[in-house]
């Protein structure tokens, strides 16, 4: 009688090794051209995407507060520059407790960034040097929210 144990084996380990896989596969997104987000900002509105590029200015700033009052420290602004474009990106503050965080990125430096879009006309708020600042319809803002920097290893 033929056994499969060898075959049922060798089947798991593959079907293990796949899956295991698959959530690098999924996550691993092309970066979107900064001018196809500037010249389309509404159809980016809130969605998560990744951009690459070179970071510049970056700007620290001061403790700001929520709406209900409750204080956050450590954001930062940075412009992200590749090819096509430039963007702003806000790294928001961690909430809640007093901490003091500098910029986890320089001029100059190359990342990918995960973030979430905003665009104009949407309301809502934005970080500004003064704080958090609610969307008016007159302003043409364009902003990444920043949720990950990883750097770019050439």
């Amino acid at each position: 009688m033929r056994s499969y144990r060898p075959f049922l084996l060798q089947l798991s380990t593959a079907t293990v090794l796949v899956v295991m896989g698959l959530p690098t596969i999924l996550l691993a997104e092309e970066p979107i051209p900064i001018q196809q987000i500037l010249e389309e900002p509404r159809i980016y509105h809130l969605r998560q995407v990744t951009l690459q590029g070179t970071v510049r200015d970056v700007q620290p700033l001061d403790p700001y507060k929520l709406p209900n009052d409750t204080a956050c420290y450590g954001a930062y602004l940075f412009k992200l520059e590749d090819d096509t474009g430039v963007m702003a990106v806000a790294v928001l503050g961690i909430c809640g407790r007093p901490l003091i965080r500098d910029p986890e990125i320089e001029d100059g430096q190359r990342v990918e960034v995960s973030a979430t879009i905003q665009a104009p006309s949407h309301g809502g708020y934005y970080l500004s040097f003064q704080g958090l600042k609610v969307v008016t319809e007159q302003e043409g803002f364009v902003q990444a929210v920043a949720t990950r920097i990883l750097p770019v290893l050439e």
